[in-house]
């Protein structure tokens, strides 16, 4: 399980950080960070390795990989790190779970049913069969701090909250099993691994399909599998 439920993780004092990707979220994830974190140790992978010798900043760590593979020859424990900063284009909670089962399980992915789709909010279809999600119809601003009653942009309530929505899905024979991202600060998300273990301990355990996704309260990413 999670080791903290609060909604605001802003102000938590961060010891180790893992930041998945050295693009521009990445790296204004690791600064900010950085900043509110001075002690934290921050490491950020990336696999472009052109990318990593441009990066000359002292302030944290920079290892030259890919992340989900990082992921899986690192994340051992809950423990270490206190949180991981997905910056990648991909569903890296996905990418990890199906790298940690597959010397015992054979993943089947399958597209997110239509008829799912039609209930979830703005949704777009990825390439590999994922679906995309927001309750947003616009750009968001990227240091969006994620207040619990009101949308940053329009000032209203918003009319859902996304990840509880995704938890609660019961279609046909699926199971929903959502990883929920939290709000390490202003625009910037993350989950710990305990999020990640406990997913991946539910769908070991499953004899149904998998509807898998990671979500905060507002935008989300959902596969299918068998």
């Amino acid at each position: 399980m999670e080791r903290n439920e609060k909604n605001d993780l802003s102000g938590e004092t961060m010891k180790s950080i893992w930041i998945l990707g050295a693009g521009r979220f990445g790296l204004k994830a690791a600064r900010d960070l950085s900043r509110k974190n001075k002690k934290a140790e921050i490491t950020v992978i990336e696999k472009n390795s052109e990318l990593c010798r441009q990066i000359e900043i002292p302030d944290f760590k920079i290892v030259c990989m890919d992340g989900i593979e990082y992921l899986g020859k690192n994340l051992k424990n809950i423990d270490y790190p206190d949180w991981i900063v997905p910056a990648i284009p991909v569903h890296v909670a996905y990418e990890w779970i199906r790298l940690k089962i597959k010397d015992n399980y054979f993943l089947k992915k399958t597209p997110v049913p239509e008829e799912l789709i039609m209930k979830l909010p703005n949704v777009f279809k990825g390439k590999k069969d994922e679906i995309y999600m927001s309750i947003a119809d616009f750009i968001c601003p990227d240091n969006c701090p994620e207040p619990e009653d009101l949308c940053t942009y329009t000032g209203k309530p918003r009319p859902l909250t996304l990840y509880k929505k995704l938890e609660s899905i019961k279609y046909d024979n699926f199971i929903s099993v959502v990883v929920r991202s939290r709000q390490l600060s202003p625009g910037i998300g993350g989950y710990s691994p305990g999020a990640l273990f406990h997913a991946l301990d539910v769908i070991k355990a499953s004899a149904i399909p998998v509807l898998l996704s990671t979500a905060c309260r507002c935008h989300g990413v959902m596969h299918a599998f068998r």
